[in-house]
């Protein structure tokens, strides 16, 4: 198990440590192996002193776990991990603990849930991806809800008869959401309620096809970011299968794709916020820019539809 302090002991903090005239707490040790999780600088401070003893405690769980205490420990107390540490800990968890939410290896690594987010985005990791996630309640929920809900769809189109605790298994949802699914399927509604549909109009309760649209334009919703037709995923769910996609992952310019498409509102609520807190007189200037950007982008669709 290799330490998330890759810099090793500070000696300016071993001295610290070695003139402070109280008994310093205890190191942790894992036992299966004898590595010191926590307390590197306690025991070259003991040492300093000319003490042959410290106290300990020891932690017996696996070497993966051991790391997770390291990590946890050296972060928050004592002298703190680098971010560099605390950044190469982090993107080492996305790959043995994909399955936990980015809060919770926030809490971890003491970095934002935020810079886990695109470090997880920017991982170049090629292992399988679990559909739910675990927070810090440790309960699991879907990751891409959207994409739950319509292979839930999927599902109930080639056997209707699906029970609803098979349905969420094989979807990876709730009960209740193979049931909504359910509903919307058998009365021909959308499959994805408005929260999931990148904050498009309201439903209106009249019968809609589930079938999906084969034509490549408009959303059919009239905004940015929407779905067309009863579950056919626009820009969230689709960005969502980019950044899973070890092919985009793997290259530089994929990477810097993820980024460039990340950083857009995906849906018209967040646009109009954005655009209310522009000020009156530079609204030309922004038009302007946001014009010339439209244009880039739509060149940029042109020149990949053609070459698909």
């Amino acid at each position: 198990m290799s330490s998330p302090r890759t810099s090793g002991a500070d000696d300016r903090h071993v001295r610290a440590l070695a003139e402070l005239d109280v008994p310093l707490p205890p190191v942790v040790v894992h036992r299966p192996t004898m590595r010191v999780l926590d307390g590197v600088h306690r025991i070259r401070a003991a040492e300093l002193r000319g003490e042959s003893d410290v106290e300990v405690r020891y932690f017996d769980g696996h070497e993966e776990e051991a790391f997770l205490l390291a990590v946890q420990l050296n972060s928050a107390q004592g002298k703190p991990l680098s971010l560099d540490d605390r950044t190469a800990a982090a993107l080492r968890i996305v790959a043995s603990h994909s399955h936990w939410s980015d809060r919770r290896i926030a809490s971890v690594t003491c970095l934002s849930a935020k810079a886990v987010a695109v470090l997880r985005g920017c991982s170049t990791g090629g292992g399988p991806q679990s559909n739910k996630r675990v927070g810090l309640d440790g309960r699991a929920r879907p990751l891409h809800p959207a994409e739950g809900r319509l292979l839930a769809g999927e599902l109930l189109a080639q056997d209707p008869h699906l029970s609803l605790r098979e349905l969420a298994r094989r979807a990876g949802t709730s009960v209740a959401t193979a049931s909504d699914v359910r509903q919307r399927f058998l009365q021909g509604r959308e499959l994805l309620p408005t929260r999931l549909r990148g904050g498009g109009p309201p439903e209106d309760g009249g019968p809609r096809s589930h079938r999906h649209d084969d034509g490549g334009g408009s959303s059919g919703t009239g905004v940015p970011g929407g779905f067309g037709g009863a579950g056919r995923p626009g820009s969230p769910a689709l960005l969502e299968s980019l950044r899973r996609d070890p092919s985009v992952r793997h290259t530089e310019s994929g990477r810097r794709f993820l980024q460039l498409l990340s950083i857009h509102p995906t849906g018209p609520s967040e646009w109009q916020r954005l655009v209310h807190d522009v000020p009156a007189h530079r609204a030309d200037v922004v038009a302007r820019i946001a014009r010339d950007y439209a244009e880039a982008w739509l060149h940029v669709a042109r020149t990949l539809e053609s070459n698909s």
